[in-house]
């Protein structure tokens, strides 16, 4: 068979293997912690304790190494749990270069990781002078978020895997507001990509997880393995296989998220109550160009903007939004809207008048009409 695009890999990947005949179509839901062993004492498939392994999550695993195109994967039970995976894989002592102005990382960093002895720069990785500028001989690990969340920055995932690879560094990039759809980091020279899979992957609302997908299968990646493993990080078979269950519809719903949010951009690039809009999709973006070369068939679903005025106007705006729902997560189907500076705390960086917009697949008439009667003054 000629080569398998996505979307027949999300329908078809991490199949489970076959322990009955007359198997079912949809893979089913084993919630069993505990397997029985062979007459020969031996586990035929390999489970024995569903922490160590679980047919469910099993083949959500096949299936998100599928999506990226990459070698090995491990589920966890957030986003921050394989975050978290990532960074003790290192050393007390090493040193990582990340992605400024990424919260939920910037505090795993700072408030965790710091203190266990990991030494960590932020900054704009999309500026690859300075990223050169501050590797050190105990550099690691790259660690890039592209495009960047609420600020929608866009880095190089190529330049910066070369760099990190010339100076002995591992690269790993945040796809999850891209996803293996729209962006395939592992393909431009990543070592791993993370997802939070609560995001599109999962893309209902309704299920937490998180995922670390490798392009080897190698010793570093073993340590990732025992932290979800050993410390007990793990995704549960229900939730394995929700993901694995909305992941089927993947490229439908990214696709018309990003078709959405690049109408939704341009919307609010024109329109008089609005400073300016944050979307790479917008050829005024200055990492448009960098995007568009690895990026493919959108720009994705999310965007940031930011009206005339500060906290009270732009809370204002979320205010009178009918359609639009006030959350605070992402990637959903449904479009939601959060003001950052109210979650984020004080000197984060996020300018208080910055509205995030996750884009859903509504009607993008009905979605424009929406932000149009919130914005008016």
């Amino acid at each position: 068979m000629s080569k398998i695009h996505l979307e027949t890999l999300a329908v078809h990947s991490g199949e489970m293997p076959s322990i009955h005949e007359n198997e079912p179509i949809t893979t089913p839901i084993i919630l069993g912690t505990n397997f029985e062993r062979h007459a020969d004492g031996e586990y035929k498939h390999g489970w024995s304790y569903t922490r160590a392994a679980n047919p469910n999550r099993t083949s959500w695993e096949g299936a998100l190494a599928a999506l990226e195109g990459g070698k090995a994967a491990a589920a966890f039970s957030s986003g921050s749990a394989a975050t978290m995976a990532l960074f003790q894989a290192l050393q007390p002592g090493d040193h990582v270069i990340a992605t400024a102005g990424f919260y939920g990382t910037t505090k795993i960093l700072k408030e965790l990781l710091a203190p266990w002895g990991l030494n960590v720069t932020l900054l704009d990785t999309g500026k690859l002078d300075a990223v050169r500028a501050a590797l050190t001989p105990q550099t690691k690990l790259v660690f890039v978020e592209t495009p960047s969340n609420p600020l929608m920055r866009v880095s190089d995932i190529a330049a910066l895997a070369e760099i990190a690879h010339k100076h002995g560094a591992r690269m790993a990039c945040d796809s999850t507001a891209a996803t293996p759809v729209l962006q395939r980091s592992l393909a431009l020279g990543a070592d791993l990509a993370l997802h939070s899979a609560t995001k599109y992957l999962g893309g209902h609302s309704d299920v937490a997880g998180g995922a670390l997908i490798a392009d080897q299968d190698d010793e570093f990646f073993a340590k990732v393995r025992a932290w979800q493993t050993t410390g007990g990080a793990i995704q549960s078979p229900f939730d394995c296989w929700l993901l694995q269950r909305g992941a089927k519809t993947l490229a439908l719903r990214v696709r018309q998220q990003a078709a959405n949010a690049q109408t939704i951009a341009e919307f609010l690039a024109g329109h008089k109550n609005v400073q300016s809009c944050l979307y790479a999709g917008l050829k005024s973006h200055p990492g448009h160009d960098i995007a568009a070369r690895q990026m493919q068939g959108g720009f994705g679903g999310l965007l940031s903007f930011l009206v005339h005025g500060g906290q009270k106007e732009a809370l204002g705006v979320t205010a009178k939004c009918k359609l639009i729902r006030r959350a605070t997560s992402l990637g959903g189907v449904e479009t939601t809207i959060d003001h950052r500076g109210s979650v984020e705390p004080p000197g984060f960086g996020t300018p208080e008048n910055l509205l995030r917009l996750s884009v859903g697949i509504e009607h993008v008439d009905d979605l424009i009409a929406d932000l149009d009667q919130a914005l008016q003054r």
